[in-house]
């Protein structure tokens, strides 16, 4: 693209390379990563919950993007008045096989990465400031030496700095023996991400990419008109997301709930007062169509609790796993808040398992919007504090980007301007809560490696089946919660339409890990 690095970081930071190179059509390092499922630890505890790593110490969980861009920069932003930043996730280029080479695996997820890149070399008060990243950033089990192939050289000219919460691939396992996986869980997403000091990568030397600095696997983003705070979802696969012990499901702390309900309330006031969207960015989403992928309804009753307790609820969420586009609308409290997926920046895009709904269809209190878009592409936002906007750009191999699908949000109304194939049309306007997500039922798993703190009786379940154990040493389960009290969601409004997947029934039955 003919640019030369202008973005450096007041820690002096470098984000992009100062010569531009061609494309790569191979991998560096064979990608046999998918032959780890067959690894005896990974077969012996695919089903644990991993341990959530503690953040750094003495250093906030809130950042600011002025610590990551140049002072002209920002100003630059403010003058303008406005914000545009990048989200996509599931981009690492991993997938090969009969029907897919590593050529075209590469070429699918440069086509994306080189896209981005270009509109950030456009420059102009539109220029993205930043990429947030929507988690598996490589594949299959977020291994340091695959960063060079599916990060590092993608996006070896993005000019901007690079920020993401892991996704369920960057923080699987595997292992030689069954009692001890080969690196604890998010290793390498630690050393690229939450170094302590910024500087070269150890997995990609001979690029000029800093590391980041983020202080933890959660933690929020605050730029001028915006902020986005990032949750961890753990890696389960079909399992769904998981922030949290779930009433003492799975034993973990409720860490990122307390985060969760004291950053909203840290924010709260600025919402109020039209200065600044918020988002919340989290791997699973808590809704999809996707019968694979689907729904998790215990993610999604915990971020609603936390936003009930805070009084506060965000103005979108973004999220990745499936490996598509798709948006949803939820009405609540008589405002719609945009539920988006996007989870496809690089690795193979799937149609929906089991079918594709049509726009329109509703489930309780949430209505697609879109017929889900199964193409590679990423989205473009754009706040200034009034406005918040997501676009859908399609990045094929040839041809330029096409923009697909837009969304706005008027913050201080709470209701969408739809444009492109959206449906502008709100849910009905008392709509049916969703309906609250049944214990899961846990499945047996190995003893983990280090002997772990003996949990609390477990909450009784659907089944018959043990606990959920964590790999690794962790916080007790907290005590069960008051159960709210269920109710029925609507059926689709078309006959034949592939019901959405609500998050109110789980399965703690998990195949094999492939998305």
């Amino acid at each position: 693209m003919g640019f030369k690095p202008s973005t450096i970081g007041p820690q002096g930071q470098l984000y992009a390379d100062p010569k531009p190179t061609p494309d790569e059509d191979a991998f560096q390092v064979d990608n046999t990563s998918e032959a780890y499922y067959n690894s005896p630890y990974y077969l012996k505890n695919k089903n644990l919950i991993q341990p959530i790593p503690p953040p750094r110490a003495g250093v906030p969980l809130n950042i600011n993007l002025s610590d990551y861009l140049p002072a002209a920069t920002m100003a630059a932003i403010q003058a303008a008045g406005t914000i545009t930043f990048h989200s996509v996730g599931d981009t690492g280029a991993a997938k090969t096989g009969a029907h897919q080479t590593a050529a075209t695996a590469v070429a699918e997820q440069a086509a994306v990465a080189d896209a981005m890149a270009a509109d950030v070399a456009a420059g102009g008060p539109d220029a993205p400031a930043f990429f947030f990243h929507l988690g598996d950033v490589v594949y299959e089990f977020g291994e340091a030496q695959f960063y060079y192939d599916q990060f590092y050289e993608p996006y070896r000219e993005y000019d901007r700095p690079i920020f993401a919460i892991p996704g369920n691939h960057d923080g699987m396992c595997f292992g030689t023996t069954s009692s001890a996986p080969q690196n604890p869980t998010l290793t390498a997403f630690l050393a690229n991400f939450c170094a302590a000091v910024s500087g070269p990568s150890p997995d990609a030397p001979t690029i000029t990419r800093s590391t980041m600095t983020q202080p933890s696997v959660y933690f929020t983003l605050d730029a001028p008109f915006v902020s986005i705070i990032g949750l961890y979802s753990n890696v389960l696969d079909t399992g769904g997301g998981v922030i949290s012990s779930q009433g003492g499901h799975y034993p973990i702390p409720d860490v990122q709930l307390a985060f969760l309900t004291s950053e909203l309330k840290r924010l709260a006031p600025d919402q109020a007062a039209g200065k600044r969207a918020i988002l919340i960015v989290v791997h699973h989403p808590p809704l999809s169509c996707d019968a694979k992928t689907g729904g998790s309804g215990g993610l999604m009753l915990d971020i609603d609790s936390c936003c009930k307790s805070a009084g506060v609820w965000p103005d979108m969420l973004l999220n990745g796993h499936s490996h598509l586009y798709q948006r949803f609308t939820r009405t609540v409290n008589g405002r719609q808040v945009p539920y988006i997926v996007s989870g496809s920046g690089g690795y193979t895009v799937t149609a929906p398992m089991g079918g594709i709904p049509p726009a329109g269809t509703v489930v309780g209190d949430h209505k697609l919007e879109v017929p889900p878009i199964a193409q590679f592409g990423y989205m473009t936002l754009q706040c200034d504090g009034k406005t918040l906007t997501a676009s859908f750009k399609m990045a094929p191999r040839t041809g330029g980007p096409t923009i697909k699908d837009t969304v706005s949000v008027n913050l201080k109304t709470g209701q969408l301007t739809v444009n492109g194939i959206g449906n502008s049309a709100a849910p009905p306007a008392k709509p049916t809560a969703p309906q609250p997500q049944k214990p899961t039922a846990p499945t047996k798993t190995a003893k983990p490696p280090a002997k772990p703190t003996p949990p609390a009786k477990p909450v009784k379940t659907v089944g018959k089946k043990p606990p959920v154990k964590t790999a690794g040493k962790t916080t007790p389960p907290a005590k069960k919660p008051a159960k709210p009290a269920p109710k029925k969601s609507a059926k689709p409004s078309a006959k034949k339409a592939v019901a959405i997947r609500p998050p109110a029934k789980k399965t703690a039955k998990l195949p094999r890990v492939s998305g």
